[in-house]
């Protein structure tokens, strides 16, 4: 089975490449499913945290704008409320590849139009893409599916817009695509076709078209195949929308191999053109920018500092001032020497001012945008820049983690509300404290949610920093005791006496957690820790065992490499842990000294099947194997029995007990018939309730979900792109 590449993540001030696992779901029909009652669902917020790799404002529509990311939907800027809308939401698990958007197009002419290209992956693993397209700005939507893939996650994401209505006519649409080159629509986005005409052949390793862009009434095309020779780099355009022939004079060379990003400035009849030496947002080390007066196809470099001296980059976003002839901007994009920067021009891009140097940041709304320092940086991966076409000095641009904004050109901040795009990979709700909730991410680390309705205060864990957590865990009997695991700079493992409000690293860790951090547990009183080792890349390693809280360590021998270990909740003596290349449970009575096997013959094969804890219970364990269902264990694993009623679970978590009831209600990712949803048992898994709808389905959800135990019928999902997701019932 594949695995799905996560983006690069920021560790402290250094980028550290970081893949995440994510399986391919099984199919499923999805039919609606009766309510037995409404949850009102909502994101904790944390304020941004993944790549925002396109902006745009409408024309002609005042405080309109769109933004697009690379696994996390789309969203709508409501202007009156200061804060984005979600509009991908409705995709659900068997559309998990749609949550990537490629790209997005508004009309001019009609401004409640907007059209969007999903498909987060061009693998052959993954699915075919979509256009969605709407008369609401995105409330509703008709859908298209296409014969073609594309790949919002893939390098090269920060391009374009690869979608554009026609400035001539409405109903014609144009889709650049990375291997399957340039396809039309003449009927408003219902039907596609390869653009007859079209002179360039696309390859299977290339980016295709990377950019569309009108200018006056013709349409331009970026190409981004080839090696950076003269008759392979090219810019394209069309001016009657059938025939298309290359630019001449086009610019050549490596500072100019990659077309990114273009921008055209009616009042001057020019159009920018970034350029890079690879596709991006990782790799660049070169890059330039070039105006085409259009009127006379004269080019003319614009570059605002060439790279050198050691300073490698390329450039990526690019934005007119629709107000102002002759006003532009540009951004730096992989500068890690200098730092990336914003460049504004106010006379054609003779001369260029640096943004960065006289900016002044506020991050009070979003803590974690320090990366655990005094000052955050002004970004990088900045792909996506946009000038308000009715306002000069409010730009703003995208980086790896938010959507900065400035009104005045100096001060900046956020701009950020309800975008919500971490990919969530562990969740831990404690039964007493201030915190209902701790999260451990993708990019961020770990968190400390004092609140849901506002970003943690303390920002990302710190002492270590973490880019990427792959291990959370909070004794039992003891929950002011928690843990935690991660890609780090300076240790890959960490503890805390407080709840989880701050840490202290381990005095020591074994060898293989620098290059192979896994999960993680504490056994009930806090007393023995015990650490997986997994490799980004799959390769599994010898678990250790610590009884002196982390000074010192002991390999496991019998403990099944790569398995995630699960302390019993009520006897510190009792570990588990699910062999999932064998389908056997291993059992430690012991404190993890020594693990022996227990049932055997279960599912075996995927290293995301799922065993976890009853609280409050010794030996009451469940399985979650995906397509294969549900099973339960009562007597620590010595005999599994399989849940009636379940025909898959993905992940599962408990939360506190129903009025009246002496279990734990149980939450579930899985399906009782057809579709794949959130559902909650209040009788111990004899029977379920859907507690999603089909407004609120978020793509893939299958890494962690876990109740309140202090709130009943409150419910934490992680997702993979959208963010913390908490429902409350609603009465």
């Amino acid at each position: 089975m594949p695995t799905l590449s996560r983006r690069t993540v920021l560790a402290g001030t250094a980028a550290t490449a970081a893949l995440t696992a994510l399986p391919v779901p099984t199919a499923h029909a999805a039919e609606p499913q009766p309510q037995a009652y409404t949850y009102r669902w909502r994101n904790a917020v944390i304020g941004g945290t993944g790549f925002v790799t396109g902006v745009l404002f409408h024309p002609t529509a005042p405080g309109l704008a769109y933004a697009r990311t690379d696994i996390g939907g789309a969203y709508r800027w409501d202007d009156r409320a200061a804060r984005w809308t979600p509009l991908t939401d409705h995709l659900g698990w068997d559309d998990w590849n749609l949550l990537g958007v490629e790209a997005m197009a508004v009309d001019p002419a009609h401004p409640d139009r907007l059209y969007l290209a999903l498909g987060t992956y061009a693998q052959s693993w993954a699915g075919n893409g979509a256009v969605l397209r709407s008369d609401d700005r995105g409330t509703t939507w008709t859908r298209t599916d296409l014969t073609v893939k594309l790949g919002a996650n893939e390098d090269g994401r920060g391009m374009g817009e690869r979608l554009l209505v026609d400035p001539r006519d409405s109903d014609t649409l144009w889709l650049g695509t990375r291997h399957d080159g340039l396809l039309k629509s003449t009927d408003r986005g219902a039907t596609w076709a390869a653009a007859d005409g079209f002179p360039a052949t696309p390859s299977a390793s290339g980016q295709g078209v990377s950019l569309l862009v009108a200018a006056g009434r013709a349409v331009y095309a970026g190409w981004a195949d080839g090696d950076g020779s003269t008759a392979a780099v090219s810019l394209y355009r069309t001016t009657d929308g059938t025939a298309w022939e290359a630019v001449p004079g086009r610019p050549t060379g490596t500072s100019a191999k990659v077309p990114v990003r273009a921008a055209y400035d009616r009042h001057a009849r020019e159009l920018y053109v970034t350029y890079a030496d690879a596709p991006g947002p990782n790799g660049q080390a070169d890059g330039s920018v070039h105006k085409l007066a259009t009127g006379t196809d004269r080019w003319t470099e614009v570059t605002p500092v060439p790279p050198g001296g050691g300073d490698t980059f390329g450039y990526g976003g690019v934005a007119v001032d629709a107000r102002r002839p002759g006003t532009a901007v540009v951004s730096t994009n992989n500068r890690w020497t200098a730092v990336d920067t914003l460049y504004r021009t106010t006379d054609g891009g003779r001369t260029w001012t640096s943004l960065k140097d006289s900016a002044v940041f506020d991050v009070s709304e979003t803590p974690f945008l320090t990366w655990g320092g005094d000052q955050p940086k002004f970004g990088w991966w900045i792909q996506a820049v946009a000038v308000d076409p009715y306002d000069s000095k409010h730009i703003v641009y995208g980086t790896g983690a938010t959507l900065y904004g400035t009104r005045d050109l100096v001060h900046w901040a956020p701009q950020i509300r309800g975008l919500e795009e971490t990919s969530v990979l562990q969740l831990v709700s404690p039964p007493v404290g201030e915190a209902h909730l701790l999260s451990g991410s993708g990019d961020i680390g770990v968190l400390y949610h004092e609140r849901l309705t506002a970003s943690p205060s303390r920002g990302m864990a710190t002492n270590p920093v973490f880019g990427s957590a792959t291990g959370l865990a909070q004794a039992a009997g003891r929950p002011a005791y928690v843990v935690r695991a991660g890609w780090g700079d300076h240790g890959n493992g960490a503890f805390s006496d407080d709840g989880g409000r701050t840490w202290a690293p381990f005095a020591a860790q074994p060898s293989l957690a620098h290059d192979a951090p896994g999960p993680i547990a504490a056994n009930a009183d806090g007393s023995v820790l015990l650490w997986s080792f997994v490799h980004w890349d799959g390769t599994k390693y010898p678990a250790h065992r610590s009884d002196d809280n982390g000074a010192t360590w002991a390999e496991i021998s019998s403990f099944p490499k790569g398995a995630t270990p699960v302390a019993d909740p009520a006897d510190p003596t009792l570990f588990y842990a699910y062999d999932t290349d064998t389908g056997t449970l291993q059992a430690s009575t012991d404190s993890g000294r020594s693990f022996t096997a227990r049932a055997t013959g279960l599912p075996s094969g995927d290293s995301q099947f799922q065993l976890v804890a009853a609280p409050g219970r010794s030996g009451d364990l469940w399985l979650s194997v995906k397509w294969n269902g549900l099973y339960r264990s009562t007597d620590g694993g010595a005999a599994f029995a399989k849940v009636a009623g379940c025909r898959a679970a993905y992940t599962l978590g408990f939360g506190k007990a129903a009025p009246g009831a002496d279990y734990p209600a149980v939450y579930l990712v899985g399906s009782t018939e057809s579709i794949t949803a959130v559902y909650r048992s209040d009788d111990e898994a004899g029977s379920w309730t859907r507690i999603n709808d089909d407004r609120h389905q978020w793509g893939w959800t299958g890494q962690a979900v876990t109740g309140d135990p202090r709130v009943y019928g409150r419910v934490y999902l992680a997702t993979n792109g959208r963010g913390i997701q908490y429902g409350d019932p609603v009465r």
